[in-house]
């Protein structure tokens, strides 16, 4: 079979997310751009929109932003479930299953039965469609329950270099670094943790080098942990650690508290505990992000589930298609300093939409319309600076689905998002709430996008997307929209509206 046998589905909705075209969808797997297509796997269920039979999915584009679904990659059967991991490039054919001309795609995916977990490789010779499951399987196996989640890169020891994997010791809160030659024998190197947030199972981990503000000769790695609870805005969450990897030892800039025995099985961080911790998202519904091999450094991007495990089987889908679940926006990563000095993983949207409706509105008092019907996708930009103002709040949406409230307040630092108890399910509504570091600017960009004729998402980069938030909102067909300074006046306002383009 070739990828031309194949029957390619393009994702028409939601516009600017991917999302299958029906069944259960949830964490995004080996994600890798090879000849010019990034290809996107996800956990999937090939036989309904509940979690169960996972399997890996498969999508491909050339832009990130246009989609187009295949079969599943890689099938589940009597014996295992396809559960998390990655893919790399084989360069160098150091597994042996291509050739040094035409290198394989390797896939590092765990295997999971009832009560056990271990680490499996399949591999691809034409360019990431069809998949064999190697016959030495497992490649790695502690003999434990909950031992997942495969991240794999090439690190660099200034010689041939070797191949890294990242896997979680889930219960345990242990991030576990094997090293291996040939993707196929693995070394214990070392562990990282229990540190930081610790109020749920450790999941999904990612690790990569990025240069600070561009600089080369400030580089660090950053080390991604998902867990589930305990993330900040509840539920799901992903934590973030910038440090030091040694090609062994992982050791983190600025360590983080080692919690005591009792809180791992306890499961509770204060709101206060969990803020002083890094996280990639504020808001309840990005988990599992993880990046793309085969780009260079300053390329590195993430792609993350839309998601939470508190709702996730009950999020409304569309009945026609009864697909579950979107990925978010494809998101540029790179390391700056803030306004504050602090280092800060800064995110970017990867894709572009139209050209912006600019509207200067100078200062402003009291309430303005910044659109009477928002398209089912669009891209809001709002800066400001605060004069006298208390706060500025933007409200989107109207009528039965209630009104979402994006709200940054000048004395607390701090930006709020409300969004109402409606849908997603009754119960999970309320607000979520993130700092920023430079209180008396305001600088918005709002992503919002109908994923069906129910749900929406909004994805809020602030100060240049070091400040990112997430949420899955009620979907409005007429969004009205309005923009407000509270309590006194705001200048400089400007705000930018575009819509998808295609």
């Amino acid at each position: 079979m070739t990828p031309t046998d194949l029957p390619p589905v393009r994702t028409l909705s939601p516009r600017l997310h991917f999302a299958p075209r029906n069944n259960w969808m949830n964490d995004p797997n080996g994600l890798v751009f090879h000849d010019g297509l990034y290809h996107l796997y996800f956990q999937y269920n090939p036989q309904g929109s509940e979690h169960a039979h996972l399997s890996w999915g498969h999508a491909t584009s050339t832009d990130l932003a246009r989609w187009t679904e295949h079969e599943p990659a890689i099938l589940w059967d009597d014996t295992e479930q396809i559960y998390s991991g990655s893919i790399v490039v084989d360069h160098g054919n150091t597994s042996g299953f291509g050739t040094a001309e035409e290198p394989p795609l390797v896939a590092l995916y765990t295997a999971a039965a009832n009560g056990h977990q271990a680490q499996a490789l399949a591999y691809s010779t034409d360019g990431g469609y069809v998949w064999t499951k190697y016959r030495g399987n497992p490649v790695l196996d502690r003999g434990t329950s909950d031992f997942r989640d495969p991240k794999v890169f090439r690190y660099d020891d200034g010689g041939e270099g070797y191949w890294v994997m990242v896997a979680v010791e889930a219960e345990d809160r242990q991030v576990l670094f094997h090293r291996s030659d040939d993707l196929k024998t693995w070394t214990y190197l070392s562990s990282y943790g229990p540190a930081g947030p610790v109020g749920g199972v450790w999941e999904c981990p990612d690790m990569f080098r990025l240069a600070v503000d561009g600089d080369e000769d400030d580089a660090r790695w950053v080390l991604l942990i998902s867990l589930n609870p305990g993330g900040i805005a509840g539920g799901s969450g992903t934590h973030c650690v910038v440090g030091e990897f040694d090609g062994t030892t992982f050791r983190p800039t600025a360590p983080l508290p080692t919690p005591a025995p009792e809180l791992l099985v306890e499961r509770s961080q204060s709101r206060d505990e969990l803020e002083a911790f890094g996280w990639i998202d504020f808001g309840p519904d990005c988990y599992a992000g993880v990046t793309f091999d085969g780009l260079a450094a300053h390329e590195r991007t993430l792609i993350a589930w839309m998601d939470n495990w508190r709702y996730a089987g009950s999020i409304p889908h569309d009945d026609s298609s009864e697909y579950r679940s979107a990925m978010t926006l494809p998101r540029r990563l790179s390391l700056t300093r803030d306004c504050s000095g602090a280092v800060r993983l800064r995110q970017a949207p990867a894709i572009e939409v139209g050209a912006d409706e600019i509207t200067e509105l100078g200062s402003l008092t009291g309430r303005v319309a910044v659109d009477a019907g928002l398209p089912d996708a669009v891209r809001i930009r709002v800066t400001a600076t605060f004069g006298d103002a208390d706060s500025v709040e933007l409200r989107i949406g109207a009528g039965d689905a209630g009104e979402v409230v994006i709200r940054q307040s000048h004395a607390s630092g701090r930006i709020d998002v409300v969004r109402p108890d409606v849908v997603p399910p009754a119960g999970v509504g309320g607000s979520m709430s993130m700092p920023v570091a430079c209180a008396g600017e305001v600088a918005w960009e709002i992503w919002i996008d109908a994923l069906n004729d129910r749900v929406a998402s909004l994805e809020l980069f602030a100060e240049d997307g070091d400040r990112v938030l997430t949420a899955l909102i009620p979907a409005s067909s007429r969004r009205a929209c309005s923009l407000a300074a509270v309590g006194g006046t705001l200048r400089e306002v400007r705000v930018a509206v575009a819509e998808e383009a295609c």
